[in-house]
């Protein structure tokens, strides 16, 4: 399998992606300088797109919100959280945050996934509140929910997109 690096574009890990308990690049200074990179040109998407807004920064662009699995990726990987991911079988190989879409298509769920046996259930709580501070600082809604069997996750949009 080629990463996306090495094929010439960037993606901002989901936590959904195949990845082995070894994975190749994860982790080293080359991905977080990638991850860097392109937070920053995020942020300078805001600041040229975002004119109408006293801080620019401080809502999400066009950009981010036609694409909310990358944008909120990319948001809790630059921060430091990290990503869960999944062997080539579709069993978890890592505790993290995992970014999917839902059936409303301006809102993306977060959730808290890892290993059979990883405790990740119990981190979830902790963990999903640190992403729901990350996001909600870089101007996101954020809504914590509990669903089948007492599971935590996290419901992210963006300020113009709530649902009343």
């Amino acid at each position: 399998m080629v990463s996306s690096e090495a094929a010439g574009g960037f993606e901002p890990a989901t936590g959904a992606e195949v990845r082995p308990a070894a994975a190749p690049g994860a982790g080293t200074a080359e991905r977080a300088a990638a991850v860097r990179d392109a937070f920053d040109a995020l942020l300078r998407i805001r600041a040229v797109v975002n004119t109408a807004v006293a801080d620019p920064g401080s809502v999400p662009a066009e950009w981010e919100r036609v694409r909310m699995v990358r944008a909120i990726g990319l948001s809790l990987e630059a921060a430091g959280v990290p990503p869960s991911a999944v062997d080539e079988r579709g069993e978890r190989t890592a505790t993290g945050y995992c970014v999917t879409a839902t059936e409303h298509p301006a809102v993306v769920r977060v959730e808290w996934p890892g290993p059979r046996g990883s405790g990740a259930r119990h981190e979830a709580e902790t963990a999903l509140r640190e992403c729901a501070r990350v996001l909600g600082g870089l101007g996101w809604v954020v809504l914590e929910y509990r669903g089948r069997a007492g599971r935590r996750h996290l419901e992210v949009e963006a300020p113009a997109t709530v649902r009343r």
